[in-house]
């Protein structure tokens, strides 16, 4: 496995009011749909709608999906690992969140 460092990354600034299409996440991200169907079954992205081709993404999902293409393709995470990691990512930055609002109690 790669020995990468898990640094932040420089990701563009998104409206949280987008509304990507299935298709139009795979090009901006440049992966499959099969990938992002993964990813969606798998939890890591939490689309609006039923069905692939009701599926919309907000601006927070292609950050989301963009940090685990990272996951995938630098540290070699299989699907369920790149959903684990962002759990985890998840659950820190609310402890940091909780954290930086105690302190200033």
């Amino acid at each position: 496995m790669n020995q990468s460092v898990i640094k932040p990354l420089d990701y563009q600034v998104v409206e949280e009011e987008l509304n990507l299409t299935l298709v139009e996440l795979c090009q901006t991200c440049r992966v499959t749909e099969d990938l992002i169907s993964e990813w969606v079954f798998e939890g890591v992205l939490e689309p609006v709608g039923q069905q692939p081709q009701e599926w919309k993404f907000s601006g927070s999902a292609l950050r989301r999906a963009q940090l685990a293409l990272h996951l995938t393709q630098d540290l070699e995470l299989n699907t369920p690992g790149v959903a684990l990691a962002l759990d985890l990512l998840d659950q820190i930055d609310m402890l940091k969140a909780e954290l930086k609002r105690n302190s200033h109690h």
